[in-house]
């Protein structure tokens, strides 16, 4: 027989002269270092899904023998000017591997590594498993996270998939989708991409769990007078009134205008006041605090 350049033995680090218990042991080996859900290394998955095929045509004895004999190929399927040839070696009674209690499936190498995961259907040359899930982080802005939306992104397949952002997204939460992780085995279903999301930091808002914060600068006037001020919120802008005498880092509560947490509860949006000087001092209002200073000085900086 010509040398099969997908020999199984050496698929699994063997030789001919193998046992059956050699094939078994070498399998079980490649699948605690290999298998996909416990190596994410592309060549790992490869190792292993060629370890896979090979054992699955070396477990059966009889189907070994013919695969020694070159019956069958590397996949297991009939050379056909050797059909007559197995029909008449199957009824000899001197077949070397027919054996009884062979390995008729996969569960006894996976049922100690992933459990229920890994269930094969008897009888069949191959083996049904569950996908491995893909793990992702996704950047989304601050007013993604806040508001809910959608964004598009690229898997490594080249597939573009649209990810629905809930409403109230918090840094480092994990979204899952399902059926969009790796390729199952067999019948068995893909995996779930796990979309772990990172909110990226605004230059204006600032978070606190559901409550926000932003700070809003008014004039010197606005501070000394009061007045109404339009404030920016999460779900668009407001009118709010600055009290008189308003200082720099007074905090204005705006109940409810924070974040959806739990239970649609929302929590509340925290205006910092910050007063801001005009461009340039003029002489009009250098004189008018001047001669204000004279008869209504004060010292905020004595503690009391």
């Amino acid at each position: 027989m010509a040398s099969d350049p997908n020999d199984p033995y050496k698929a699994l680090g063997l030789t001919k002269s193998a046992s059956q218990a050699d094939i078994k042991k070498a399998y079980r080996k490649i699948a605690k270092t290999d298998h996909p859900d416990l190596n994410p290394d592309p060549a790992a998955a490869e190792r292993f899904k060629a370890a896979s095929a090979a054992y699955d045509l070396l477990k059966d004895p009889e189907q070994r023998a013919r695969y020694d004999r070159g019956e069958v190929d590397a996949s297991g399927q009939e050379r056909p000017q050797q059909r007559h040839y197995y029909r008449d070696y199957a009824q000899a009674g001197d077949n070397p591997y027919r054996q009884q209690g062979g390995f008729d499936d996969f569960s006894d190498v996976f049922s100690d590594l992933f459990g229920q995961r890994a269930q094969s259907r008897r009888g069949a040359h191959s083996f049904d498993m569950r996908g491995p899930d893909q793990r992702f982080t996704l950047e989304i802005d601050f007013m993604t996270a806040a508001r809910g939306g959608s964004t598009r992104i690229t898997m490594p397949d080249g597939n573009t998939l649209e990810v629905k952002i809930p409403e109230g997204a918090r840094d480092g939460q994990t979204i899952r989708l399902r059926g969009k992780g790796g390729p199952g085995m067999g019948e068995g279903g893909p995996g779930d991409a796990l979309l772990t999301l990172t909110v990226a930091e605004d230059p204006e808002w600032r978070r606190d769990g559901d409550d926000v914060e932003i700070t809003l600068p008014i004039t010197i006037d606005e501070a000394v007078l009061g007045g109404k001020v339009e404030v920016p919120t999460i779900d668009g802008p407001v009118m709010v009134t600055i009290p008189q005498g308003a200082s720099s880092g007074r905090k204005l509560r705006l109940k409810g205008r924070g974040i959806k947490g739990p239970g649609a509860r929302r929590g509340d949006q925290h205006v910092v006041l910050r007063i801001v000087m005009p461009p340039q001092i003029d002489e009009d209002l250098a004189r008018f605090f001047r001669e204000w200073r004279e008869s209504h000085a004060y010292d905020p900086h004595r503690r009391t």
